[in-house]
């Protein structure tokens, strides 16, 4: 897809009329993150983890692509996997990502579901972000951190650097105005990098939004509270 190369690990329930659930991660990291949220939703539908182009250990594509670019690509290898009306879930830069998608392509997506959305424009600098990165990367469980930074060291400084030039430009309060579909925003109590005022102007600006909060959860809620996430998920589904 115009050298964009995506992978999807997938769940099928083999069940007619099962929801479709499409997780997108954020910017460095892979499936691996979603594992278990992926296991959660199963229960529920099928699943489909994502790894983007230059994620994951998949080749990095030529240039520096932007949002709207992988997006639309993105939205092409959904079809190819028969997704139809399904819920997009995106973590971080991945609420970028499945937004956008959902903008370009409203007919492959019936839910959005951003948790820890980015990126609050009040700290919309590289250094700024790396400091809440690193802030949020201690409070973390080990695990959890030696996951995700082996995704860093796989994904490489310079596709980094390519991405999160994309993801501090994207205007995600701007974007979600254009949805026609409803919005989840979900953040942890505790996350420093999805801050609650944040969050509640993603819904003012949405048409449709509502906004969960974990507690006790920070950034990586999706994979610290996935059960948590899981069932709010299911219930906004069910709308």
């Amino acid at each position: 897809m115009n050298g964009l190369t995506f992978r999807a690990i997938s769940t099928r329930r083999r069940q007619s009329g099962a929801r479709t659930y499409v997780l997108v991660h954020g910017l460095g990291t892979s499936h691996r993150y979603f594992a278990a949220l992926h296991h959660e939703l199963s229960a529920y539908g099928d699943v489909h983890s994502i790894d983007l182009p230059g994620f994951g250990g998949l080749p990095k594509p030529p240039g520096a692509p932007d949002v709207a670019q992988i997006s639309g690509a993105l939205a092409t290898f959904l079809e190819q996997l028969g997704v139809s009306g399904g819920i997009l879930v995106g973590h971080s830069m991945g609420a970028q990502w499945s937004v956008e998608l959902a903008v370009q392509r409203p007919d492959l997506v019936s839910a959005v579901v951003v948790c820890g959305p980015v990126t609050d424009r009040r700290h919309c600098t590289l250094v700024r972000q790396l400091l809440l990165l690193g802030a949020d990367f201690l409070r973390e469980p080990v695990a959890l951190n030696v996951v995700v930074f082996g995704d860093y060291l796989r994904c490489g400084p310079i596709w980094y650097a390519k991405q999160v030039r994309h993801m501090l430009r994207y205007r995600l309060d701007e974007n979600v105005t254009r949805l026609r579909m409803p919005l989840l925003i979900i953040r942890g109590s505790d996350d420093v990098i999805a801050g609650q005022r944040w969050c509640a102007h993603l819904q003012a600006s949405a048409r449709d939004a509502d906004v969960g909060v974990i507690a006790g959860q920070r950034h990586l809620a999706h994979s610290t509270a996935a059960a948590d996430l899981a069932g709010r998920i299911q219930q906004f589904a069910g709308m």
